[in-house]
């Protein structure tokens, strides 16, 4: 794989507080990974215009807003996304096969090849077996990961938001040209945080991500440029 391949597959999450940081980050990142994510804190706080001011970096974006509402509202959500002009958006596939299909066929109906790629979250990275369990889901993480991503990829979406750990299996049922985007990546030179089920970077690619969203191991460097760079080098590499 080349620096550039693996670049390319870094989404840097824009955690960050305000317009001014976005631009400084998207000013450092610009060529150093291949997207940005603007997610709810961001977008409530900026609008729109937290998505502009990537773009006018030449970032691309990842609208990471997980909609989960009626079938009409997330369609119309989905659509809105879609001029916005971003590459990625997301709902959530607990939704249902009438939400996402909806959706989904409203944004090719209106915008074709042109669209952005359509996710759907499978079950968050910071959730546990314990946590399905209180609100009322038995089954295991990993049989409700494979249900969930072939439901979306028989309701239109083009892959799913999933923890690496459920990489290969999402893979084996879903096939090669699935999109998977996978949070709870973590470098060898950063903390764990918040996630739960996590790999490394390299560990994730060569499981067969195809994205790796990382932010705090990148924003919270002291250098976030040759934080990414170090990634990419990572899975250049192959290591650890």
């Amino acid at each position: 794989m080349t620096r550039d391949e693996a670049r390319n597959k870094i989404i840097f999450a824009l955690d960050v507080n305000g317009l001014e940081e976005i631009d400084r980050f998207a000013g450092l990142l610009s060529g150093k990974v291949g997207m940005f994510k603007v997610g709810k804190e961001l977008f409530t706080s900026c609008g729109p215009e937290a998505v502009r001011t990537v773009q006018r970096h030449g970032g691309q974006v990842f609208l990471d807003l997980k909609y989960h509402d009626i079938p009409n509202t997330v369609a119309k959500a989905m659509l809105e996304a879609a001029r916005l002009g971003v590459q990625l958006a997301n709902l959530h596939a607990l939704g249902g096969a009438e939400m996402m299909e909806t959706a989904a066929t409203a944004v090719r109906k209106e915008f074709g090849d042109q669209r952005p790629r359509l996710l759907a979250v499978t079950i968050l990275t910071s959730s546990t077996e314990e946590t399905l369990r209180g609100v009322g889901i038995d089954h295991p993480i990993r049989d409700m990961v494979v249900r969930l991503a072939k439901l979306a990829q028989n309701a239109g979406m083009d892959g799913v938001v999933a923890s690496p750990l459920e990489i290969e299996l999402i893979r084996a049922a879903c096939g090669p040209d699935f999109l998977i985007v996978t949070p709870g990546v973590r470098p060898s030179f950063a903390s764990l945080d918040d996630q739960k089920r996590i790999m490394t970077p390299a560990e994730a690619v060569s499981a067969g991500a195809d994205y790796l969203v990382i932010g705090r191991p990148i924003a919270k460097d002291a250098d976030p440029a040759v934080a990414a760079e170090l990634i990419s080098s990572e899975i250049v590499e192959g290591r650890p």
